[in-house]
């Protein structure tokens, strides 16, 4: 483990068979002050890595059963099935003997991938990142303390961070950890949900994830992510957020699809 944020505060212990410890930190705050979902979905996927046989995640599909807290948490992990080629297992993280995140994962070797490949789409078209504005200008949102670990670059500010709604819930943005820290596949998960959601836009004040699935692409390169996220459909209450996570060699490294839950 290193002395960068992520990689100290997504630590687990091992107290047992499939049984880890944990602590959720107070430096990954969301809109509301709770840990981040992607930084929850983080800790349990580090702790169910340890039981598998492959290196790399390739598929999560997380659900968040209640808001998580600051303070010590288990995570408690089971493999479904290990493979020559996938192993997938489960992985369900509980805080006060409560279950808060649940999630289901793939993992395999990124970098033994050599199948047929076809790309019909392009990463962002942005300029380079030192051209390119800090969205918070080197401050931070209010009670959200994951802008301190996250920075985000972008040609031009979304609606909400200005105070002028532009009914558009889309935006493309460079992406980093602000204390150097490159990606891996295991940040990749946590980082698809670290950015404001894009249906901010519509003049929302917040959104609750209740599912989110990732897809890890490929072992990234290091250096700024080039990012993409839109939402096309609010229906009843709920919405999506599709999330596209590019690397600086312009490879792509993830995608996620959240459904999630507007304010009452």
């Amino acid at each position: 483990m290193t002395d960068h944020a992520f990689d100290t505060d997504t630590a687990v212990e091992r107290t047992g068979d499939h049984r880890y410890a944990t602590a959720l930190t107070d430096r990954w705050g969301a809109l509301g002050g709770t840990p981040n979902g992607g930084y929850m979905l983080a800790v349990a996927l580090r702790a169910l890595a340890q039981d598998m046989p492959h290196p790399d995640p390739l598929v999560v599909s997380a659900h968040f059963l209640r808001p998580g807290a600051v303070g010590p948490g288990e995570v408690v992990t089971e493999v479904a099935r290990a493979g020559r080629r996938v192993a997938t297992g489960e992985a369900r993280l509980s805080q006060d003997g409560k279950e808060t995140v649940r999630l289901l994962a793939t993992f395999g070797d990124l970098g033994s991938a050599d199948g047929r490949t076809e790309i019909l789409n392009a990463p962002p078209d942005l300029p380079p990142p030192d051209e390119t504005p800090d969205v918070l200008e080197g401050g931070v949102m209010p009670g959200v303390s994951i802008t301190e670990q996250v920075e985000y670059r972008t040609p031009r500010p979304p609606g909400w961070a200005t105070g002028a709604r532009g009914g558009d819930p889309q935006i493309e943005f460079w992406m980093r950890f602000r204390d150097g820290r490159d990606p891996d596949p295991l940040a990749l998960a946590a980082l698809v949900d670290a950015a404001a959601p894009a249906v901010l836009d519509l003049g929302v004040p917040g959104s609750a994830t209740l599912e989110l699935t990732v897809h890890l692409r490929a072992r990234p390169a290091p250096g700024w992510l080039a990012c993409r996220a839109y939402t096309r459909h609010v229906i009843g209450g709920y919405h999506e957020e599709d999330f596209e996570i590019w690397d600086s060699q312009g490879t792509l490294v993830a995608q996620s699809r959240q459904f999630a839950l507007l304010p009452g």
